[in-house]
Order: structure tokens, then C-alpha cells, then sequence
């Protein structure tokens, strides 16, 4: 026998002889929990109703997830029922835990159905677990009526019934087809045969668009490089610390570095991209030949 299934059995026969509480002895121990954080109170109240939190993990048993872990996640379903139980609310404890024994396993199914997410709203969570139970109920009805759905038939009337859009049934449908697949599998049975993950398209610059961007670039510097060296020195310079280095300095500690106004400085930057620009339109034929 699995250790998974003899661990899983010993727990269910563990749970079986928990005290079973009566709606006082319950009451008791949700206050005593709540107003004073009693561990010994909630460890008692966990322990009797962990039987429940199993007998709903095997409910989930179909969907392939390990037996022990439905388990563990329906005992932390329960653990938080507890922490927000409020039992003056007059409803008893095993009522309140079955909705969040029941989240707390069908997120965890649901995140290990597949590396691709599911889905999480309450939608998806409905489609998931009643999907199939739906769509054999509504075969079944119209085959002892005679009728014959199509594919698209079917998915609007699963819509319908479960109460969400269409687009929501055709997507659980094509999760829910088939499992996941390696990318390093092999596209045929040699063992040579190209993988799936050779096939992805890569979405990195290819070579040629490499090669031409660097061409540019390089054609770009030597064209600004030009238009440079139709300035005066001191206009360089501010050119160069205003737009060429990784930090621009500013307006004001360029004026103090030349023993400028900074209003100075900023007339002195403006008319040197005026020549620049006048400069690149003169030679506007040689920049183009220059990209080409």
C-alpha cells in the first residue's frame, strides 16, 4: 500500500475517534478561543470536526491531487473557520467551516491542475468543479429527447446553466482538455527529433536588426559628432554637460563654472542647437548617405 494512502487512512482513523460536541461544549470553546485565544480550546474544537474537513478532501480525490495534501489543506480550511467563527451568531460551527474547508481545497486543486492559471474568480471557480457534471447532465437530456447538440450548443447552454459568459466556457473548456506538456519533449518518437521549446519564436531582435541598429547608431554618433565641431568651444562644453553625460548638470552650476548668469548659459545652449540644427539641414544629403 502507498504511504501516501496508509498516512491518509491513519488520519481518518484518528479523526474517527475524536469526541464528538454537543452545541454547548462547542459554544464554549468558539468563545474561549475568541476571547482569550485558548489553544487547548481550539485544539479540541479542530480535533472533533476534523473528521468532517476529511470526509470533504476525499470529495476532491477525482481531480489527482495526493490524498495527504487535500487533507492538509481542508485542516487549514478549518483552522481559519475557526479564527473567524463568531459563535453568537447562532449558527453552529460545522455550518460555518464546510464553506471555508471547501475554498480552501478547491483553490489548492486548482492552482496544482496546471502550471497555467486556472483561475481564480467565482466564475471560473463554478466552471472548474461543475463543468463536466453539466455538460453529462445536459447530453444526457437531450439524447432521451431525441436532440442533437452541437459543440457550440452545448458551451452556451453550460453558460446558461452555471451563470457565466461564454468566453468563460470556452476557455475553462480548452484548460481543461488536456494536461501540461514539456517544452524539452520531443516533437516525434526519434530521439534525435526536435524539441517543442526549438519551435517557440524568439522574441529577441534578430541578427539583421541587430546589425542595422548598430549601423545606425554608429552613422547617428558620427553625424552628431559633425554638427559639433561647427561649435566655439565654450558651446561644446555646454552642449556636452547639458545632454551628453549620463548626470545633466544644471543651468545654474554651469553659470558659476563659467562665470555666467544662468539666463546667459541657457541663451548660449539654445543658440547652439540652432547652429547644429542649421548645420544638419545644410548637410542633409551627406547624413542621409551617411544611414544609407
Amino acid at each position: 500500500m502507498p504511504l501516501d494512502a496508509q498516512h491518509s487512512r491513519s488520519m481518518s482513523r484518528s479523526a474517527m475517534k475524536a469526541e464528538m460536541l454537543d452545541a454547548e461544549t462547542e459554544l464554549a470553546l468558539a468563545r474561549a478561543w475568541r476571547d482569550r485565544r485558548d489553544e487547548e480550546a481550539l485544539h479540541r474544537l479542530i480535533t472533533a470536526y476534523m473528521r468532517l474537513a476529511i470526509s470533504m478532501a476525499s470529495k476532491f480525490r477525482r481531480y489527482g491531487a495526493p490524498m495527504n495534501d487535500l487533507i492538509q489543506e481542508a485542516g487549514l480550511g478549518l483552522m481559519k473557520a475557526a479564527d473567524k467563527f463568531d459563535p453568537d451568531r447562532g449558527v453552529r460551527f460545522s455550518t460555518y467551516a464546510v464553506w471555508w474547508i471547501k475554498a480552501s481545497i478547491q483553490d489548492y486543486v486548482m492552482r496544482n491542475w496546471s502550471m497555467v492559471r486556472t483561475g481564480s474568480t467565482s466564475s471560473q471557480k463554478s466552471l472548474f468543479f461543475n463543468m463536466k457534471r453539466v455538460q453529462a447532465r445536459l447530453e444526457r437530456e437531450a439524447m432521451a429527447s431525441g436532440d442533437t447538440l452541437d459543440g457550440h450548443q452545448l458551451r452556451e447552454m453550460i453558460a446558461q446553466e452555471v451563470g457565466v459568459p461564454l468566453r468563460d466556457v470556452e476557455m475553462m473548456e480548452g484548460r481543461l482538455s488536456g494536461g501540461d506538456f514539456s517544452l524539452n519533449a520531443t516533437q516525434s518518437t526519434e530521439e534525435e527529433g526536435r524539441e517543442w521549446i526549438d519551435a517557440l519564436e524568439d522574441e529577441g531582435a534578430r541578427g539583421d536588426e541587430i546589425v542595422e541598429r548598430d549601423h545606425d547608431r554608429r552613422a547617428l554618433r558620427d553625424w552628431l559628432g559633425a554638427a559639433l565641431t561647427h561649435l566655439s568651444p565654450r558651446e561644446r562644453f555646454i552642449v556636452r554637460e547639458r545632454k551628453l553625460i549620463e548626470t545633466p548638470r544644471t543651468l545654474e552650476s554651469l553659470g558659476e563654472e563659467l562665470n555666467l548668469s544662468k539666463e546667459r548659459v541657457r541663451q548660449i545652449e539654445a543658440a547652439a542647437f540652432q547652429k547644429m540644427r542649421r548645420y544638419l539641414e545644410k548637410h542633409a544629403g551627406e547624413v542621409q548617405t551617411l544611414l544609407a
